[in-house]
């Protein structure tokens, strides 16, 4: 075993295994930091995604604001989660007042969903802990490392939808 590998591991470890073992680590991070909102991670994913500007936002000159908006369907496309799953999680976050749904302007027998101020502050409040976390996590690579992480971890995960942090 390498004096560097997390006990437990062969000298030649499994990548996938690794990968696993990282991530379980920093999700446990993340898991335990919503507690507080009493958010689950599929809650925090849906808040998330509609918070990055996804969905197509409102038409031009109807008076709404200019938040992201997206129907069931797109949510769930991008969460890679069932439609009543996402249906499950939006009812939890519009039980929380964490989002709305709106008449789509553009087509009246569909709805858009989109986050409420209280869940545009939540929103806020939530990443920028996780980005504290983040750098507490990755503070143990050093710069390099970490370029060179993001960018092999770019190439892994191809053309999953992500945020990109700066």
């Amino acid at each position: 075993m390498t004096a560097d590998a997390p006990p437990g591991l062969a000298d030649d470890p499994d990548l996938g295994d690794l990968f696993h073992a990282a991530f379980r680590g920093l999700r446990r991070r993340w898991t335990h930091e919503l507690a507080p909102f009493e958010l689950t991670p599929h809650q925090w994913r849906a808040l998330n995604m509609l918070a990055r500007g996804c969905g197509p936002g409102p038409p031009e000159g109807s008076g709404t604001t200019p938040e992201a908006s997206l129907r069931l369907k797109q949510l769930a496309d991008l969460l890679r989660i069932a439609p009543r799953s996402a249906t499950e999680v939006i009812d939890q976050l519009e039980t929380k007042e964490l989002v709305e749904r709106a008449p789509d302007p553009l087509d009246r027998r569909a709805v858009l969903i989109r986050l409420t101020p209280d869940g545009q502050e939540l929103r806020s409040r939530i990443h920028q802990s996780r980005r504290e976390q983040s750098t507490k996590y990755f503070g143990r690579l050093d710069s390099g490392e970490r370029d060179e992480l993001a960018r092999l971890l770019g190439v892994l995960a191809g053309d999953e939808p992500v945020a990109h942090h700066r």
